[in-house]
């Protein structure tokens, strides 16, 4: 009979409104990277975020790559890293949210010392701690238990890869079966599946109109055992995923 000793959470628009104003950023440096390739698009914030989103900035720069069909050198590749990375922690440090209703359940959950309890994200780590620091939501993840796929790993990666998520488990000491992950995006979602962690799906920042569409795909798509529109419905997730692996 399993059990779920520990959770995952995806950080960006999963614990911090972050998205939005990473994307502002990259669109700039998306834009001049078009330009100097003869491209006549150009991105805004949310149309990067829409073809793009759960993507780090590295991952970002290799889809432009293949959907435009021009290269970068690697030391291209990391003159823009860089300068991403900057824009965006100067805009997350100024304007950085929680999630909404996502403290008082970490809030429950922190007080119970049930769980083991890490972020494991695609964004650079420098990025990442300026998130949950500037919404007051680093005092959950002690012990340095934030993993990055951009940072943390000896060859920078992306989700979908799923090799963050099995990094972050080695560390942690635990198996992918006792975990569960929390994850807003395609990418994340499938980073998750890949290495066999049970999903808890989130789709609250997500417009409207797309809300469904996301719902429904982290559902069908990538096995979510359970899809929350809104924080407040996490114990009830949580419950689902742990009825889900102890009958396994």
């Amino acid at each position: 009979m399993g059990k779920i000793t520990t959770i995952l959470f995806d950080c960006d628009n999963t614990l911090v409104l972050s998205e939005e104003l990473a994307f502002e950023a990259c669109a700039e440096l998306a834009n001049e990277i078009l330009e100097s390739k003869g491209e006549p698009d150009r991105y805004t914030g949310p149309s990067l975020l829409k073809d793009f989103v759960g993507q780090n900035f590295r991952g970002m720069m290799t889809s432009l790559c293949k959907k435009y069909n021009f290269t970068l050198t690697d030391s291209e590749f990391d003159a823009y890293v860089d300068r991403e990375l900057g824009k965006v922690i100067e805009t997350l440090e100024k304007k950085a949210q929680p999630c909404p209703g996502v403290v008082p359940e970490l809030d429950a959950l922190f007080a119970k010392k049930h769980y083991l309890l890490a972020v494991v994200s695609s964004s650079a780590l420098s990025r990442v701690v300026a998130s949950i620091k500037k919404t007051g939501l680093d005092k959950y993840f002690k012990d340095n238990h934030v993993y990055s796929a951009a940072t943390s790993l000896p060859k920078p990666t992306s989700k979908p890869d799923p090799a963050i998520y099995l990094y972050a488990c080695k560390d942690l000491g635990v198996t992918t079966a006792e975990c569960v992950a929390v994850e807003d995006s395609r990418s994340g979602a499938t980073a998750a599946k890949r290495a066999e962690i049970p999903l808890i799906g989130y789709v609250g920042p997500y417009e409207a109109d797309e809300q469904q569409t996301m719902y429904d795909m982290l559902k069908n798509e990538c096995g979510a055992i359970y899809v929350m529109r809104h924080w407040e419905e996490f114990p009830k997730a949580l419950e689902a995923v742990e009825a889900a692996v102890a009958k396994l």
